[in-house]
């Protein structure tokens, strides 16, 4: 796929989006309860953030493009790219600090806020479910694992905090009045592009979201309003519990405000491609103490390449040749008679093993071998053995209920009352499907 298709995706990807978010804000003017207009505020949060990212993406090929350029029409092919990974974070957990009136003596008035967080690598974006938050949690959890295919190693995983005052009615009433805003979604073609190029400039800001790529279509309760955020690296990946620092965006005057600790706790694990499958495969041969030569199937994947007796029996392998970082690959002169070889030396404490391994094509194994090690340099402590990402089998629907047992036990919680709300998801189909039915 060349640059300019892409170009033309990315483009398609932003046209659904703003018809997506446009079928979102009619949504929520058309809401009388709570939960529904909570899911379409939610909604409308999302698609803005997805606008941003595809508008950063496009503007990042196309700076590619003009560096592809002014490298006088060379290829970039022969640079050596480390591969991409899967990203996973899980068991998010964000503490609450209240203070002694409110949560021990119970007293002042009861502060309720929807909650839910985003997170953005590139221009993938992941939402949490909503949350009620109020004085009966001392923690905010969340028990999914959201995962990332394509991240690189130098990516930049993006986790923000939103959220929403609640009135103590459950109903929003009726809605009054239009939303008084042009249906973005009837965009199409030049008139798309040429409205987003202008905007493509902004892209994403690094300290918060730029207000000025598309203004806010209604200002109907309830709004979600970023409350702190934090952005996690390559640094930050550990496998196991680990806690990180948040950047407060709000203050205790907002009226979305929450007593957060200031740290934000979870598991973030990364998975590169190159210690899930094979970077290359196939026939070697392999020489031998008596300076023979034993024919072997190779297998190049993790820290290791793996030598079996053949491609069919790898019960057992016959030799395993460490892959690691400081592992120095070299093609000697090749001697008369004798098969071009490739040396592979890896220090140890003692002196530098040699292993000496010959294909019909070890230029290619040359490439891989390289290609491996770069990515594992990149990686760094993911390439160290891999990492397990965690597989949660949380129901999507309503939150569960969390709370100090103290609470549950004196004050038990008494089941909501007033009608259901129907079901969400269904309303949506039907309204961007009528929709996208008029926009055609």
């Amino acid at each position: 796929m060349n640059n300019n298709t892409q170009a033309e995706k990315v483009l398609e990807q932003i046209e659904m989006e703003v018809r997506m978010r446009d079928g979102a804000s009619r949504l929520l003017a058309a809401c009388s309860q709570r939960e529904q207009a909570l899911e379409a505020s939610k909604n409308l949060v999302s698609c803005n953030s997805r606008i941003l990212a595809l508008l950063s993406q496009l503007q990042k090929m196309r700076r590619d493009q003009v560096l592809q350029r002014t490298r006088h029409g060379g290829s970039l092919s022969d640079d050596l790219i480390p591969c991409f990974g899967k990203l996973a974070i899980s068991d998010l957990r964000i503490p609450l600090m209240w203070k002694d009136s409110e949560y021990f003596k119970n007293k002042g008035e009861l502060h309720r806020c929807a909650f839910f967080c985003l997170l953005q690598c590139d221009s993938q974006i992941l939402t949490t479910d909503l949350q009620i938050v109020d004085r009966t949690l001392t923690d905010i959890c969340f028990e999914d694992t959201f995962t990332f295919d394509e991240a690189g190693p130098g990516f930049m995983l993006r986790l923000e905090l939103y959220s929403s005052c609640l009135a103590e009615e459950g109903s929003l009433g009726t809605r009054r009045g239009s939303l008084g805003v042009t249906a973005m979604g009837n965009f199409s073609g030049k008139k798309l592009r040429a409205a987003l190029e202008s905007a493509a400039v902004c892209g994403s800001n690094p300290n918060g979201k730029t207000s000025t790529v598309i203004s806010d279509p209604s200002t109907l309760e309830p709004k979600f309003s970023l409350l702190a955020h934090v952005t996690l690296k390559l640094k930050n990946v550990h496998d196991g519990f680990k806690t990180h620092d948040l950047s407060l965006v709000a203050t205790e005057e907002s009226s979305f405000w929450l007593p957060l600790y200031g740290n934000i706790c979870c598991r973030l694990v990364a998975q590169p491609q190159c210690m899930l499958t094979p970077t290359l495969c196939g026939q070697l041969k392999v020489k031998t103490s008596n300076d023979g030569w034993e024919n072997v199937y190779g297998v190049l994947q993790g820290s290791s390449l793996v030598c079996y007796h053949s491609e069919e029996q790898k019960s057992g392998p016959l030799l395993v040749i460490p892959i690691r970082k400081d592992t120095f690959i070299c093609i000697p002169e090749q001697n008369l008679g004798s098969p071009q070889s490739l040396m592979i030396s890896i220090k140890t404490d003692r002196e530098d093993e040699v292993y000496t391994v010959a294909a019909d094509d070890t230029q290619r194994w040359a490439k891989a071998l390289r290609q491996h090690l770069h990515s594992m340099g990149q990686w760094q402590q993911c390439c160290t053995e891999l990492m397990k990402l965690s597989v949660s089998f949380a129901p999507k629907s309503a939150a569960v209920q969390q709370g100090s047992l103290f609470h549950e036990i004196v004050t038990p919680l008494t089941p909501k009352e007033g009608p259901a709300a129907s079901d969400l998801s269904a309303d949506l189909h039907n309204l961007l499907a009528s929709y996208y039915k008029k926009s055609c």
